[in-house]
């Protein structure tokens, strides 16, 4: 798992964020993948509000307790709705861009800092990781590293929010059946690039790991999984704890 920051120049995101910010429009931020066609981010949706949230998101912000970490958190949507709520938070990026406009907004402690990065030691009591949080894992082999990190900076009686996608529903059969390569990598693990403008990032590791997957490794790990919510498209939140 990397554990540094982006440069400007290789800061799409955050270029998207920055314009819409500044400029109340983006044009596309563009997203490659090798797996699948080329899609796009609606912009517009990074800086949405709590009522416009998905009730996945809305119920981890409900949830979260204590000292929270916004893990992810681009413009600061969940760190200002957070702080709407008299709640204690602190959003870290990797992206320096997104990170200016949190400050802007208002986030009160935003950090240009990688979650990985042995040099943030602080802890806290829950630890939110939204929109499919379970995405900067990378790979399923970064599991145990991800859950030793957590150990660190996970307070007594602490938690982890995160949401994720079952993606077999895209290896579906028109009989229902799910047709997998299972000598293959996992399914979830994905890579992406992303563009806005003439600004491109690197290609970058992304997982989506079904319920089941995710519960086996936290327990190998010492962590029990409780699934909390469940959304309308194979997408689930979940509480990870230290068993």
């Amino acid at each position: 798992m990397a554990t540094t920051t982006l440069s400007a120049e290789k800061d799409p995101m955050g270029a998207a964020i920055s314009d819409y910010f500044n400029h109340h429009r983006a044009d596309r931020l563009r997203v490659f993948s090798s797996q699948f066609e080329e899609d796009e981010i609606p912009v517009k949706e990074l800086f949405r509000s709590i009522q416009s949230m998905p009730i996945l998101e809305r119920t981890a912000l409900q949830m979260a307790t204590g000292r929270i970490l916004d893990v992810g958190a681009g413009s600061g949507c969940h760190a200002l709705a957070l702080q709407e709520m008299g709640k204690e938070v602190c959003a870290i990026d990797i992206s320096p861009l997104s990170v200016e406009v949190m400050q802007q907004r208002g986030v009160n402690d935003p950090r240009l800092i990688n979650l990985f990065d042995e040099t943030f030691t602080e802890t806290f009591n829950t630890i939110l990781m939204l929109m499919n949080g379970s995405g900067i894992i990378g790979r399923l082999n970064n599991m145990p590293g991800f859950f030793q990190r957590m150990k660190r900076i996970l307070r007594p009686g602490g938690c982890i929010l995160m949401d994720s996608s079952d993606l077999r529903y895209l290896f579906e059969e028109e009989d229902g059946s799910i047709v997998i390569d299972l000598a293959g990598d996992y399914y979830g693990e994905i890579d992406f690039q992303m563009q806005y403008k003439d600004v491109k990032g690197d290609t970058f590791d992304w997982l989506y790991i079904d319920f089941q997957t995710l519960s086996l490794y936290a327990s190998e790990c010492g962590f029990k999984a409780e699934l909390v919510k469940e959304g309308k498209h194979y997408d689930y939140l979940v509480k990870l704890s230290i068993a």
